[in-house]
């Protein structure tokens, strides 16, 4: 099935990645730009923290983190906007640090690609653990460019793409927030997922760059729904006052060197058919 077409809600974006809905508004990293921005359903946005940032997530207390890619550090934004150290991640890999989930109890998960991307040659890469109070472990390795990840609302259970797999993976989650039980939890055929969202149906959107698309799977691997663009889709999150508006990153990208390139990111909106779930 196809859904209607997008609108779009903001441009003139580098790279965006990893919206989350919060607080009545999107908030996302602009990579490339080094920026984390908010926008509302008007339009009207404000950069909110200069970082070389990527992953972003917020606390059950309403703080945000922010994931430092390059320093391997997780970072707090605290009530006066001030940025202070959550966690410091070097010690576990020494590769840029990519995408952030935090779960209903104050739980970090952030992965590292494992290479140095764009330019190195493929290695796997890992996810840690940083628990509320700081403490950071590696939970999870092996895994083909870890990428978006999300928890369900039981927090019993990460799903988190595999861009380089071409799959989404599942593991169970402890009472200590630890990871067991790997399994794939959707096979894509071929589908190169990037961010992805949870919905109260129990299915998942995921951004897939090459492909020019926005998908949504059921576990097992079959596609519902299929939102087709002119660029790049990077990643997805659900928000809006019912938690029914997706919310698309797009940008073009046709090599690793369209980082760098001219503004082409958008931000873009569709009515799903499922309201969102899960924790941001």
């Amino acid at each position: 099935m196809r859904t209607p077409e997008p609108h779009i809600l903001m441009t003139g974006l580098v790279f965006g990645e990893s919206p989350r809905w919060h607080d009545g508004r999107l908030w996302f990293s602009d990579m490339s730009a080094s920026e984390v921005m908010a926008v509302d359903l008007a339009g009207q946005s404000e950069i909110v923290a200069r970082v070389p940032t990527l992953g972003l997530g917020f606390l059950p207390d309403g703080r945000l983190l922010i994931v430092s890619m390059r320093d391997g550090l997780l970072l707090r934004r605290e009530r006066d906007d001030s940025l202070v150290t959550h966690a410091d991640l070097t010690s576990l890999a020494r590769h840029p640090w990519n995408d952030l989930v935090v779960d209903g109890r104050g739980n970090a998960y952030v992965n590292n690609i494992g290479f140095d991307f764009p330019g190195g040659a493929f290695a796997p890469g890992s996810l840690a653990l940083v628990t509320p109070d700081g403490v950071a472990r590696q939970v999870a390795d092996g895994l083909a460019f870890p990428n978006g990840m999300a928890v369900t609302p039981d927090n019993a259970t990460l799903i988190v793409a595999e861009s380089y797999g071409d799959r989404l993976t599942a593991f169970d989650i402890a009472a200590d927030g630890g990871l067991s039980n790997r399994r794939v939890w959707a096979s894509l055929g071929g589908g190169h997922p990037d961010g992805i969202c949870l919905d109260s149906d129990g299915a998942v959107w995921y951004g897939d760059v090459p492909a020019r698309r926005c998908v949504r799977v059921r576990e097992g691997g079959e596609a519902l729904e299929t939102i087709e663009l002119d660029r790049g889709c990077f990643a997805c999150a659900l928000g809006g006052a019912d938690r029914r508006t997706l919310f698309l990153m797009a940008a073009e990208f046709p090599t690793a060197a369209g980082m760098a390139g001219t503004r082409t990111g958008q931000v873009l909106t569709v009515e799903a058919p499922a309201r969102g779930a899960g924790w941001p």
